[in-house]
C-alpha cells in the first residue's frame, strides 16, 4: 500500500499495534494507581486514554487482518505450544473484554460507581493481560521466532 510518497507495508502495522498495546497497559496502570490514591479526575483521564488507545488499536487490527490474514510463527519444538497457549488465552481474553470494557465505562458514565467498581475488578486485570500478552505474542512472532521465507 502506498501513502503519498511513503511506501507502506501492512506488516508494519504489527509494530504500531504492539506499541498501542503497550501504551494501553501504561494508561491502565496509571488509572489504577490514580484511583487507589483517590484521584478520580486523573483516573478518568487515564482510563479514557486507555479506551482511546485501545480503540485505535482495534482500527489498525481490523485493517491489518483484512489485508494480511493470520501472522505466522516460526518457532519449533517446545516453544510452539507455549506460544499458541499464550495466543489462545490472549484471543479469548480480547473477545471477553470487547463487551466488558464498554459496559464498565457505561457504568462509570452513569455514576453507578459501586457496580462500576465490581465489574472493573474483572475487566481491568483481563484488559491488562490482553495488552501485555499482545506485546508478548508480537515479540515472540515478529522478533524472536519470525518465519523465514525461503
Amino acid at each position: 500500500m502506498i501513502l503519498g510518497n511513503l511506501n507502506f507495508n501492512v506488516q508494519d502495522l504489527t509494530h504500531v499495534m504492539a506499541g498501542l498495546n503497550g501504551l494501553s497497559v501504561l494508561c491502565l496502570l496509571a488509572g489504577y494507581l490514580f484511583i487507589r490514591n483517590g484521584d478520580r479526575n486523573k483516573h478518568r483521564a487515564a482510563m479514557i486514554s486507555a479506551l482511546a488507545v485501545s480503540a485505535l488499536f482495534l482500527i489498525f487490527y481490523v485493517i491489518y487482518k483484512a489485508n494480511s490474514g493470520f501472522a505466522k510463527f516460526g518457532g519449533e519444538g517446545w516453544i510452539r505450544p507455549v506460544y499458541f497457549t499464550i495466543l489462545v488465552v490472549h484471543v479469548l481474553g480480547a473477545i471477553a473484554i470487547t463487551p466488558l470494557v464498554p459496559w464498565t465505562v457505561l457504568l462509570a458514565l452513569k455514576a453507578e460507581f459501586d457496580r462500576h467498581r465490581r465489574l472493573a475488578r474483572w475487566t481491568w486485570p483481563l484488559w491488562i493481560y490482553v495488552g501485555v500478552s499482545g506485546v508478548v505474542v508480537y515479540v515472540m512472532a515478529v522478533h524472536m521466532f519470525p518465519v523465514h521465507s525461503s
